[in-house]
Parts: C-alpha cells; structure tokens; sequence
C-alpha cells in the first residue's frame, strides 16, 4: 500500500496531474473569447510552480517511493527543471504561431503538459514497468501534437509514420525488457544490477540488452533509428517540433542512464562498443546529410541525429564523468534547439511557414537583432567557443578520450568540423545574401515572444562565458 510519504516525493507529478485536468475542465467551460489567453497564462503558472516543487521539494539525497518504482535524486531534479523550462519558452514561443493559425486550442496544452509528466516519471523511473509508463504517456501525448494541424496533410503524414515507428521501437524496448525479467526474474533497477552476476541466461540478458539499446536509440533520434526526426520535424506544426526538439531529448537521456547505468551497469563490457557504433553512425549521416538540406527544420532535424551521437560520446565513457558531460550536452542542446526554433516561429506568420534557407537571405538589413539571435543559436549548435555548445562538445569529446577511444574523439572532432559548413551557410545566407524580391519579414508583434527568446539565444553566450555552476551541478548530481 502507498504511504503517506510516498505520495510526498511524487508531489510535483500528482499535482501537474491534477493541473492538467483542471485546465481540461476550464478549456470546457471558458467561453470562446476568453479561452485562449487564460489557457495559455495558466499553463505556464502551473509549469513555474512545478519548477518551484521541483526544487523547493528536492530531498538532500536519493529517495524512492513506491517500492523503489520512482526514484527521486540529483539526476531526476536537473533533468526535470530543464524539461519543464524548455515547456515554458515552446508556450511562450508558439502563442502567436498558433492563434495566426486558429490552432491556438486547450489540446495543445494539456498534451503538452501530459507530455512533460511522462518525461518527469521516465527520468525518475527505477523500475523496468515505470520506465516504460512513462515512455508511453510522452511518446502517445506527442503523436497527438505532430497531429495537431488536422487539415495538413504534411502533418498528418509526419503523425502517422511517427506513430508506426515509434510503435515498432515501443514494441521492441519492451521485448527487450521482458526478456531481461526472463534472465533474472526481476523489474526494479536496483536488483537487475545485483541479479546480473549470477544470472544462468547471459546470453539472453544481452539479446534483451540489445532491443532495449534500440528503444533508447530510437528516442534519441541516434542513426540507423533516426528515420522518423527529418519526416516529423518538417511535417509538425513548428510549435511542436520546437518541443520534440528538446524536453523529450532530456527524457530520452535519462532513460538511457536508468537503463544502463543502473539497471545493465554489469554489462558495460557488451553496451559500450553499442554505443560508440551508434555514435559514429549518427555523426556520419546527420553531418553528411545535412548539409545537402534547402529545408531549416530538416537541417535541424538532422543536426539533431549529429548532436545525439556528441551525446552517445559521454555516455560511452561509462562513468560519473561521462554521465556528467552527457547531461551536460542535453541541456545545451535542448537551450540551443529550443532558441533556433524559436526564430523560426518569430519569423513566422500566417501563410508563410519561413522554414527554407532561402527565406533567411538579407536577414541582416531587415531584421538586425533577429538575425543575431539565430547567429548565435548556429554558431552555439556548431560548436563555436565561446558559446555554449562549444564547452558541451569539448566535455564529452573529453570523457571518450578518457574511457580510452581516442579514436571516437577524433572522429567527433572530424564531424565537427564538416558540421560546421551547413551552420555557416545559414549565417552566410542571412548577413551576405540579398534578400528574395517580394518576401518581407514581419515579425510577430508578441512582445513576451521576443523577450524571451532574447534571453533563450544570450544564455547561450552567457553558459559559454560562465558554465562552471551548470557543470558542477551535473557533476553533484552523479558524485551524490
């Protein structure tokens, strides 16, 4: 039976649960001319307060609740405030997206809120039923939002090969995962890791350990799983992707250290060579492919796969520091994702999506400040010092070659520097070509919209300057 104390650690799931509901009922009964504007402030009051029972409610070390089902620690409180910030700027940033497109609904929200409590549960999960509970409520919640533009049919294209594919991974995530309970007779996390020693089917603990590695591969969008990111980053309404971008790629890292780390640690000697392949497969192509894109959101998406294998490079390396330098890469690429979208929404407006290259060309002599801001987003996505993605890349080109692959290390660095053609392109199409007759940027008058996405696109500077208080806050969160 749940204890009164178990429903405390759980404090700020319950009550996003119970928010979300409320603002089901409210989006019922509000009238029309009202529901958009209370909705949308309201929601993201309920995120500010989750963040504050996040970090307010964090216990000073690790607790479960639930019989070690739902584990609460460093970890989960970094990944779950991340997650919930990154919610924020995406409500912010599609406000006016979505209103110019009578997309502005209560479904929106509540999904999306949905979305974010099945991210909090998946990075706080400690056992193999929770993690895949909470896998399903984001992955389910998503394909309804990549759906959102019902008359699209580029939309409902993207929703439905999200939703086949993403089956197909769920489906063999969890094959996997019963065929580990079949070799040690156990779900929590914890005891898996006992079990694994003296388990008597090595064998099958490592087939099983290979569709979970696909299931993990397929959330981080890392190659040969990536076929779904190019197809529902150009197909979703650009307020969606902007959130696929980033929360679920937090989501997507904490599962992969509750599974490995924790639950399949006994076995780094079979998932590490997993991952590193994974990683240089996911650098080639999504470099390589990228740069022949006349699409930004597909650029993007296949900057994403190249980002995941950075991410897969901290990951290898098996240990606090690695772990550390991985996390640390997620919420730089969720801040940099979140921000390069956002210019693409503030560009954006009724009858013009502005998400080809070309719809950048002259940014510079119409919009000064905007095209400084998707600048820096380039540059920090690029890995340019001193930006903040130049210090995440550094850091996990770092633990690779401390867990002794320097060879994966000069294959990132290699990556690199060819990812950086298709980033300069962008920059170059925006301050040295001319702009496209007939085309005029107008941007979107919401002035929260621009404010944040000011301060989204000048923390990337700022954590490139000043990163030390971030980093030690992921190096705490594994050493305790």
């Amino acid at each position: 039976m749940p204890t009164f104390n178990d429903i405390l650690i759980m404090v700020p799931e319950f009550y996003l649960v119970a928010a979300a509901c409320v603002l089901l009922l409210a989006d019922a009964f509000l009238p029309a001319n009202q529901r958009g504007v209370t909705l949308h402030w309201a929601s993201i009051f309920v995120l500010i307060a989750g963040i504050y029972l996040v970090v307010a409610h964090q216990p000073a070390g690790t607790v479960t609740a639930f019989n070690g089902m739902f584990i609460r620690d460093g970890v989960a409180e970094i990944l779950k405030v991340f997650a919930l910030l990154c919610t924020i700027l995406v409500f912010i940033y599609a406000r006016p997206y979505l209103s110019d497109r009578k997309l502005l609904v209560g479904e929106f929200y509540t999904l999306m809120i949905f979305a974010v409590i099945g991210v909090m549960l998946l990075v706080s999960a400690g056992n193999l039923i929770m993690v895949y509970l909470g896998l399903e409520l984001l992955t389910l919640s998503s394909y309804a939002l990549v759906a959102l533009n019902r008359d699209s049919k580029l939309s409902s294209e993207a929703a439905i090969k999200y939703f086949v594919l993403g089956a197909l991974a769920s489906g063999m995530l969890l094959y996997g995962i019963s065929m580990v309970y079949g070799a040690t007779g156990t779900l929590d996390l914890v005891q898996l890791h006992d079990a694994i020693p003296h388990s008597s089917m090595p064998h099958l603990l490592v087939f099983g350990l290979i569709f979970m590695i696909i299931g993990i591969a397929f959330k981080l969008g890392a190659a040969p799983f990536h076929m779904w990111i190019p197809d529902v980053y150009q197909g979703a309404p650009t307020a969606v992707t902007v959130f696929i971008g980033s929360a679920p790629k937090l989501a997507a890292f904490g599962m992969a250290f509750r599974l490995l780390a924790i639950g399949m640690g006994g076995y780094v000697q079979h998932w590490q060579p997993m991952l590193a392949a994974l990683a240089v497969l996911s650098l080639a192509i999504g470099n390589l492919v990228a740069i022949v894109q006349t699409n930004l959101k597909r650029l993007l998406a296949y900057s994403t796969i190249s980002h995941m294998g950075y991410l897969l490079l901290g990951l290898v390396n098996a240990g606090p520091e690695g772990y550390s330098s991985a996390m640390f890469y997620a919420i730089s690429y969720a801040l940099m994702s979140t921000a390069a979208f956002g210019v693409i929404l503030a560009l954006s407006r009724a009858g013009f999506e502005c998400e080809e290259i070309d719809d950048f060309k002259g940014l510079n002599q119409r919009s000064p400040w905007m095209a400084f801001m998707m600048l820096l987003c380039m540059f920090s996505l690029a890995g340019v010092p001193p930006l903040f993605g130049f210090f995440a890349k550094l850091l996990v080109l770092q633990a690779a070659i401390h867990a002794g692959m320097m060879w994966l290390a000069i294959v990132g660095a290699v990556f690199a520097i060819i990812g950086l053609y298709y980033y300069l392109h962008v920059v170059k199409v925006m301050y040295f070509d001319k702009p496209v007759e007939g085309t005029e940027v107008r941007l979107q008058p919401d002035f929260t919209l621009r404010i944040a996405l000011s301060l989204n696109a000048l923390v990337l500077l700022v954590l490139g300057v000043y990163w030390g208080p971030l980093l030690g806050w992921c190096k705490q969160a594994f050493v305790g």
